[in-house]
C-alpha cells in the first residue's frame, strides 16, 4: 500500500486552516479574537486563561463571535477529505512524522472514553466520546489515530466515517467514529486526542477483528483473484494475507471457457486490450503477433496490371524511371509526391512524362536529396505508393578538431575540415548533440569546407570531450575551462537600520562575471518582491526596500566556485505601533451583545517590547481588575469585561511606550442585543406544492441592521416546525415549496442580526395547497389506417393530491381551431383509438388529465397526422451478441432469439450454407415480430452461417448469424526430448492432429520422477511448441506429458515422452555471449490499414487502425483532406499503437474519405478509408413522429437518388 499523505498539514508543517460547516464560507477574521460568553454559573467558575471563541452553531446556542490572530498559538484543525479510501495497511510514515510534537500540558477533557471492542469480519463497529463543553468557549479538537503516526482524517470514505455532534442542552460534544465492513488488517491499537488551547487529553483503545468460522475449506484461488462484480462496494479489492492463510489444493473451475481467440479476430483493434484484460490473458502482444501471420486474401487491382516496386534506389545526380502497367489505357492517371500532385512544365526538364502502349513512365532527372520521398500513382479511384531512396557519398574528416584550453569568459573556437562543401555534420559534447537554436550559447557556422563551433563566452560548464561526426567518420577534442583567480576590492559592511527603511549591501570582487549566492543566517536566499539581487559586473549588491525584523541577522555573499566569503551583520530597530487596521471593524467600533464576556486582543509591536496602559476617560483600567482588566503579553494586548453593561459603552484609549518612542489608538465597544421578533406573516397566494408569503421587518434592530431572515413551517397538526432555509433572505418575501396537498399549514419568520437570531414570530393563518396533475408525456401516434388513429400517452408526471379521474381525448383538422372531443366520457387508459376520420384528412391531436381541481394543459403532438394506411418494410433487429460469432460447447443447448419489424405479418425464411434447414435437425418458431431457432443438443455439425430473411410485399431484409461448436482437443501428436544440459530439458512436440473445432489456446507441461511417477505442474497455458524445463534436480530421471487446451479446456488424455531425461552434473562452464543493443528507432509504419466501412445513421461507430513507430507518433484524424479538431461529434483514442476514431450518431453527411496520419522524427505514413452513412428512417417511423408529407417525399427521394447514385 502506498504510504499515506496527511491531508491536513500543508508543506511547511503547519496545520493547513479551512473553514468550519457553521461559519457558512466566511473566513475568520486574522489578528483579533474577541470572546463573548454567558456570566459563569457558581459551579462552574469561568475559565482563567484566554481563549477564541468560534461561531455560534444555531439560533439557540450560545452567541459568539471569533477573529484569529496570524500568530494564534491555536492551530485550526484542518477538514480532513471525505471522499478517499480508508485501508489500514501497512506502509511507512511520511517525513514530518518522524519530527517531534510538541504537546500541550495534559488536563482531563474527556468524560466518557472509547473502550476497546471487538466485531466479527465484514461487522460493522461505532467508537463514541464525550467532551463537557460548560468550561469550553469554542469546540475543541479532536483527532483519531491508528499506531502512533496515521491520522484517519484523511482516511475517511466508505470504510470510515467520522461524525460530530452537539447537545445545546446538556453542552456535551459527541465524537464518533464508526469502522464500517471490517477488514483483518484493521485490528490494531487506535488513539483519541482531544485538543483545546493548553488542555490536551487522550486515551488508546483495541480493536479485534475476528474471522467468522464458515467457507474455509471452499476457498478457489481463481474466483479470489477474479474482479469483484461491478456495482459492489469492494470492487477490485484483494486481500491476499486471507489466501495466504487458507491455502488448499487447487479446485478444478466448471466455468465454461471462452473462445478468446475468436473474440479477438472478430473485434475491432482497440478492443484487444479490454478482452485480454477481461479473460487474463498476460502475452497480447504475442497474440497479436500471430493474428497479424495468418495470410490475408489480397484484392486484385482492377486499374494497374502491374504497380509500382515497394521502393527504388538511385544515386544522387543519377536518373530514375518509374513504370506502371495500366489494365485501361484510357483512365486518367495523376503522379504524386509526398502527397502533392506532379505537374509538367514545359521549360522544366526534371520530371518527364512517356507513354507506350499501355505502359506510364515517369523519368527523374538529376536526382537530389530533395527527390528522396514517397511517390504514388492513382489511377482513378486506385493508387498504388513507392518509395525512392537517394545514395548520398559518404563525407570524410579531412583536418580534425584541436584541444582547447582556457578560462572562463574567453572566445572558444572549434575548427574542422571536410571533403565536401555544404556537407551535413552534427556537433557533440560528452556524447550528446549540441543545441544550436536562436537562444542557444552554442554558434555553428560553415564557411566552404570548414565547419566552426563558437563559444563566446565560456564558462566551466563548457569543459568536456567535443566531437563533430560526418557520414565519412568522425573527429573529437578536449576544451578545459578553469576559473581565474578571486579578489575583494570592497568588503561588506555592518549595518543598523529602522524598521521600514530600506537596506543596501554590497561588494565589489574580480572577475565580475563570477556570480553568487547571499545567505542570511546560513539559509539561502531567493530574490523575491521584497528583495532585490543585482550583479554587474564586479559589483554584487542586495537591496530590500522595506525592511522588516525578519530581515535582521548574519548576511553572508558567497561568490560560486570558490571557497572564500564575505559577512557583515544587519540589526532592525522598531518604534512601537499598535495594529488596529487588522480589527477589520468599521470604525475600529466593536459591538457585543449585552450580558456576554468580551475579551479584546489587539496586536502590537516594538524593539524593545513596549509598556502598555489602557484608558476608558481619564481612569486607568489596572490588570487586576475584578469584571474589567487588562493584560499584556508577547506581541498582543487584550481588554477583557467578564459581564458586558450598557455602561461600558464607549471608547478605550490604548498608550504604548519604549525607548524608540510612543503611540497611541483608540477603540470604540458598543453594547447591542438581538433583534424583536417580527409580527405575523400574511399567505396571500397558495398554489399546489407552493405558497407565497410577507412579512413586515421587527420594530427594534437591537441596535444592529437586520442581515437577513429565517423561515419555519409546520403542519397545523403537528408541533415540530422545520427549517426552509440555511443561508439568510435579504427580503421580506418568500416562497415556501414541496408541500404536500390537502394538508394545512403554518409558517413563522426569524430576524437575524450581527448577534443572534431572534424569537420567532406568531404563525400565519393556517392555508391549504391544492392543484391540478401536470400535463400528460410522450405523447405519440401508435398506428394509422383509413378511419382511424390510435394514439398512446404516459400518465403525468406531477399528480396531485386530487388524484387522477381520467383523460381527455381531442382532434381538430389542420388549418383550423374548433376542437372535437372524442371520447365523452373520460378514459382510465393510456391509449385511444379515434374513429370515424374521413380518409385522406390531416388532423391534430390532443390530451388533457382530469381530477377533482380541473383540467391539465394539453399535450399536442407536434405535427399533423395523415389519416393513411401505410406498409412498413421489413427490417431484422439482431441482438449485439449476435453480430459476432456465437459459441457453444458441443452438448449445450441452442436458443436465440432474432426480432424483427413489419406490416403486414412479414414472411420468414432461414438457410444455412444456401440450403434449407431440415426440422429434424434444428428446431424455427416464427411470430408477429421474431423468430425462433432452438437446438436442444448441440454439436459440431451444427456450426455454420446461419441466413435469415424476411419479407414483406417487395420489400426484403436479410441477417447472417454464425454458429460455432467447439469441443475439447485432442493431445499433442508427439512429445520428444531434444536436449539435456545440467539442470534443464529442452522439449519438442506437434500439435494436435483435432483441435476441437476451435484453436489451441496454449499447452500444459507436467512432470514424473522415475521413482515415484507423481505428476507436478511446471507450467500453464503455455503458448509455443517447444520449452526448456529449468531447475531439475541433478541425480533424478524425469518423464514428461503435455496437456492441450482450448476455450473449452484441457484435453482429456495427454502425450507421454517415450524415453526418459536423465540429470547429470557437469562441470562445463556458460560463456554468456556478448549482445549488442538494439535500435528501436523508426518512422511511422501502419501494421493494420483502414478497412472501408458501412455505417447506421444515428448508431455510433469506429474507425481502427494500427501503428508502429518509435519515438512514438503524432496522430492527426482528417475527412476528406482536412484535420479534424475540436469537432464535439468525433472523439479521438490511441493506446499501445492502436488508434480509433469515433463517430458519434453519424448522418448521411458524415460520409466521405477518412485519412490518419502519424508523424514523428523518422517520417511520416498515412492510411485512408471510406465511410458510407446507411440507413435513416422508414416512412412508418416518420409518420409516427408526426412529420409532414411533404418532408417525408422530399427525404424519400432523396434517398432513392443516394442509392441508385451507388
Amino acid at each position: 500500500m502506498p504510504e499515506p499523505t496527511k491531508k491536513d498539514e500543508m508543506p511547511n508543517g503547519q496545520p493547513e486552516e479551512t473553514i468550519a460547516p457553521e461559519s457558512n464560507g466566511a473566513p475568520p477574521l486574522p489578528e483579533i479574537s474577541l470572546e463573548v460568553s454567558p456570566p459563569p454559573d457558581d459551579d462552574a467558575p469561568a475559565a482563567t486563561s484566554p481563549s477564541p471563541t468560534p461561531p455560534a452553531e444555531d439560533g439557540n446556542s450560545l452567541k459568539k463571535l471569533s477573529v484569529e490572530l496570524p500568530n494564534d498559538s491555536v492551530p485550526v484543525p484542518a477538514m480532513g477529505r471525505k471522499d478517499s479510501v480508508w485501508s489500514l495497511g501497512e506502509g511507512q510514515p511520511p517525513e514530518d512524522l518522524d519530527k517531534p510534537i510538541d504537546t500541550p500540558p495534559l488536563s482531563t477533557l474527556l468524560i466518557e472514553k472509547p473502550q476497546s471492542g471487538t466485531v466479527a469480519l465484514g461487522g460493522d463497529i461505532t467508537f463514541v466520546a464525550k467532551v463537557e463543553a460548560k468550561d469550553l468557549l469554542r469546540k475543541p479538537t479532536i483527532k483519531w489515530f491508528k499506531g502512533k503516526w496515521m491520522d484517519l482524517a484523511s482516511k475517511t470514505g466508505k470504510h470510515l466515517q467520522l461524525k460530530e455532534t452537539f447537545d445545546r442542552f446538556t453542552k456535551i460534544h459527541t465524537f464518533e467514529m464508526h469502522i464500517i465492513k471490517a477488514k483483518e488488517n484493521y485490528a490494531g491499537n487506535y488513539r483519541c486526542e482531544v485538543t483545546y488551547k493548553d488542555k490536551f487529553d487522550s486515551c488508546s483503545f483495541d480493536l479485534e477483528v475476528k474471522e467468522t468460522e464458515q467457507g474455509s475449506q471452499n476457498i478457489d484461488i481463481r474466483s479470489a483473484f477474479k474482479r469483484s462484480s461491478e456495482g459492489q462496494e469492494d470492487a477490485g479489492e484483494l486481500d491476499f494475507s486471507g489466501l495466504l492463510k487458507h491455502r488448499e489444493p487447487k479446485q478444478q473451475d466448471d466455468t465454461p471457457e471462452v473462445d478468446v481467440w475468436e473474440i479477438l479476430k472478430n473485434a475491432r483493434p482497440d478492443e484487444y486490450e479490454k478482452i485480454a484484460f477481461m479473460y487474463g490473458i498476460t502475452d497480447l502482444r504475442g497474440l497479436l503477433r500471430r493474428m497479424k501471420k495468418i495470410p490475408k486474401e489480397e484484392k486484385k487491382s482492377e486499374a494497374f496490371a502491374k504497380k509500382l516496386e515497394p521502393a527504388y534506389q538511385v544515386d544522387k545526380g543519377g536518373k530514375i524511371r518509374l513504370v506502371v502497367d495500366l489494365a485501361d489505357p484510357t483512365v486518367d492517371l495523376k503522379w504524386y509526391k509526398n502527397g502533392q500532385e506532379i505537374r509538367p512544365t514545359p521549360n522544366q526538364r526534371k520530371y518527364i512524362f512517356e507513354h507506350k502502349g499501355t505502359q506510364r513512365i515517369m523519368v527523374i532527372n538529376n536526382c537530389t536529396m530533395n527527390d528522396d520521398a514517397a511517390y504514388s500513382v492513382a489511377a482513378g479511384d486506385e493508387k498504388c505508393t513507392t518509395e525512392l531512396f537517394v545514395k548520398e557519398l559518404p563525407v570524410k574528416i579531412v583536418k580534425g578538431i584541436e584541444p582547447v584550453k582556457t578560462t572562463v569568459n574567453e572566445r572558444i573556437e572549434l575548427e574542422c575540415e571536410v571533403s565536401e562543401e555544404g556537407a551535413q555534420v552534427k556537433w557533440m559534447k560528452n556524447g550528446v548533440e549540441v543545441p544550436t537554436g536562436v537562444r542557444s550559447r552554442y554558434r555553428v557556422k560553415c564557411e566552404g569546407t570548414k565547419h566552426f563551433l563558437v563559444i563566446d563566452d565560456a564558462s566551466r560548464e563548457d569543459s568536456g570531450t567535443y566531437s563533430i561526426m560526418a557520414t565519412g567518420g568522425t573527429s573529437e577534442a578536449h576544451v578545459q575551462v578553469d576559473l581565474k583567480p578571486l579578489k575583494i576590492y570592497q568588503d561588506l559592511q555592518n549595518m543598523t537600520v529602522m524598521l521600514g527603511q530600506p537596506i543596501k549591501m554590497h561588494c565589489e570582487i574580480y572577475p565580475g562575471n563570477v556570480p553568487g549566492r547571499w545567505y542570511r543566517n546560513g539559509q539561502l536566499i531567493q530574490p523575491n518582491d521584497h528583495i532585490n539581487i543585482i550583479h554587474r559586473n564586479k559589483v554584487h549588491r542586495l537591496e530590500i526596500e522595506t525592511s522588516s525584523l525578519h530581515d535582521a541577522g548574519d548576511y553572508t555573499f558567497v561568490p560560486e566556485g570558490y571557497s572564500q566569503s564575505l559577512s557583515a551583520k544587519i540589526h532592525i530597530i522598531d518604534p512601537p505601533r499598535v495594529h488596529l487596521d487588522s480589527l477589520n471593524f468599521p470604525d475600529n467600533t466593536v459591538i457585543i451583545v449585552a450580558g456576554n464576556k468580551l475579551r479584546l486582543e489587539i496586536p502590537i509591536s516594538g524593539e524593545p517590547a513596549p509598556r502598555v496602559v489602557w484608558m476608558k476617560g481619564e481612569r486607568v483600567i489596572l490588570e487586576s481588575g475584578h469584571r474589567v482588566r487588562a493584560e499584556t503579553y508577547g506581541d498582543q494586548t487584550s481588554l477583557t469585561i467578564d459581564i458586558t453593561e450598557r455602561e461600558d459603552s464607549g471608547n478605550y484609549k490604548i498608550v504604548l511606550q519604549n525607548e524608540a518612542g510612543e503611540a497611541t489608538a483608540s477603540v470604540k465597544i458598543k453594547v447591542v442585543d438581538i433583534p424583536d421578533p417580527p409580527d405575523a406573516p400574511l399567505v396571500p397566494v397558495v398554489g399546489g406544492d407552493w405558497c407565497s408569503m410577507t412579512w413586515e421587518a421587527p420594530k427594534y434592530d437591537g441596535g444592529s441592521p437586520i442581515l437577513g431572515y429565517f423561515i419555519e413551517r409546520k403542519k397545523k397538526q403537528s408541533s415540530r416546525w422545520m427549517r426552509l432555509n440555511f443561508d439568510l433572505i435579504k427580503e421580506t418575501s418568500f416562497e415556501p415549496k414541496k408541500m404536500i396537498e390537502g394538508v394545512p399549514y403554518e409558517v413563522r419568520v426569524f430576524a437575524v442580526n450581527a448577534i443572534g437570531v431572534s424569537k420567532p414570530s406568531d404563525p400565519s393563518k393556517a392555508f391549504i395547497p391544492l392543484a391540478v396533475t401536470s400535463e400528460p408525456t410522450m405523447l405519440v401516434v401508435d398506428d394509422v389506417t383509413d378511419t382511424t388513429v390510435t394514439v398512446k400517452w404516459r400518465p403525468p408526471e406531477t399528480i396531485g393530491a386530487a388524484g387522477l379521474d381520467g383523460y381527455l381525448v381531442e382532434y381538430c383538422i389542420e388549418g383550423t381551431d374548433d376542437w372535437v372531443v372524442s371520447n365523452k366520457e373520460l378514459t382510465e387508459k393510456t391509449k385511444y383509438t379515434i374513429t370515424g376520420l374521413t380518409p385522406g384528412s390531416k388532423i391534430l391531436v390532443r390530451v388533457k388529465a382530469i381530477n377533482a381541481a380541473g383540467a391539465s394543459a394539453p399535450r399536442t403532438l407536434q405535427h399533423s397526422i395523415l389519416v393513411k394506411e401505410v406498409v412498413e418494410p421489413p427490417k431484422i433487429r439482431v441482438p449485439r451478441h449476435l453480430k459476432q460469432t456465437y459459441t457453444r460447447r458441443v452438448g449445450e443447448a441452442v436458443n436465440l432469439v432474432v426480432p424483427f419489424l413489419g406490416k403486414p405479418r412479414p414472411k420468414v425464411t432461414w438457410l444455412k450454407e444456401g440450403k434449407p434447414i431440415e426440422p429434424s435437425h434444428v428446431s424455427i418458431r416464427n411470430t408477429d415480430c421474431d423468430s425462433i431457432i432452438f437446438i436442444r443438443k448441440a454439436e459440431r455439425s451444427h456450426s455454420g452461417k446461419y441466413e435469415m430473411t424476411v419479407q414483406v410485399e417487395n420489400h426484403v431484409d436479410t441477417a447472417i448469424i454464425d454458429i460455432q461448436i467447439v469441443d475439447l482437443p485432442e493431445p499433442p501428436q508427439c512429445v520428444t526430448i531434444e536436449d539435456v544440459w545440467g539442470g534443464n530439458v529442452a522439449l519438442v512436440w506437434t500439435p494436435p492432429k483435432d483441435n476441437g473445432n476451435a484453436p489451441i489456446t496454449g499447452y500444459t507441461i507436467q512432470k514424473a520422477d522415475k521413482k515415484t511417477m507423481e505428476w507436478y505442474t511446471c507450467i500453464e497455458h503455455y503458448h509455443r511448441t517447444c520449452i526448456t524445463i529449468t531447475e531439475l534436480v541433478v541425480g533424478n530421471e524425469y518423464f514428461f506429458r503435455i496437456f492441450s487446451e482450448n476455450m473449452c479446456g484441457l484435453s482429456e488424455t495427454a502425450t507421454q515422452t517415450k524415453k526418459s531425461a536423465l540429470i547429470v552434473k557437469e562441470g562445463m562452464q556458460v560463456k554468456t555471449p556478448e549482445y549488442s543493443d538494439h535500435d528501436f528507432k523508426e518512422a511511422p509504419k501502419f501494421t493494420q490499414p483502414l478497412i472501408n466501412t458501412f455505417a447506421i445513421a444515428g448508431y455510433n461507430t469506429t474507425l481502427n487502425c494500427s501503428v508502429r513507430a518509435n519515438p512514438r507518433p503524432k496522430v492527426i484524424w482528417m475527412k476528406n483532406k482536412i484535420t479534424i479538431l475540436d469537432d464535439p461529434r468525433y472523439r479521438m483514442f490511441s493506446n499501445q499503437g492502436v488508434c480509433t476514431l469515433e463517430i458519434r450518431k453519424p448522418s448521411p453527411y458524415d460520409g466521405g474519405l477518412y485519412t490518419c496520419k502519424a508523424i514523428n522524427d523518422l517520417g511520416e505514413a498515412q492510411v485512408d478509408c471510406k465511410l458510407e452513412v446507411k440507413g435513416g428512417f422508414t416512412f412508418y417511423e416518420l409518420m409516427q413522429r408526426g412529420v409532414p408529407l411533404h418532408l417525408i417525399d422530399k427525404y424519400m427521394n432523396e434517398s432513392k437518388l443516394v442509392e441508385q447514385e451507388k
